[in-house]
């Protein structure tokens, strides 16, 4: 996983930012992320501007910490998104 996904212990979640040249570029990354959540039914906080989105992974409920699907999830985002800044 990129060291610019930051790790967080309460609650647990893994947090990052990815910053884009365009908003067309933007939708293009949401709508893979949209199709991504439905195939791995593992569905983030996004928060985004005409150029960015923040992306937040929380752990199940009931759980102190991330699962190995929710640190996968992260990795597939990575796959198909920009460069990933620090939150």
């Amino acid at each position: 996983m990129r060291p610019n996904w930051k790790e967080r212990a309460r609650p647990a979640r893994l947090e990052a930012r990815y910053e884009f040249e365009s908003y067309d570029a933007l939708r293009d990354f949401l709508d893979e992320a949209a199709e991504l959540s439905e195939r791995e039914g593992l569905y983030p906080d996004l928060g985004f501007g005409r150029d960015y989105v923040n992306i937040t992974i929380h752990a199940e409920e009931g759980r102190e910490s991330l699962a190995e699907e929710q640190r996968r999830f992260a990795r597939l985002l990575e796959a198909f998104g920009p460069t990933c800044v620090a939150a």
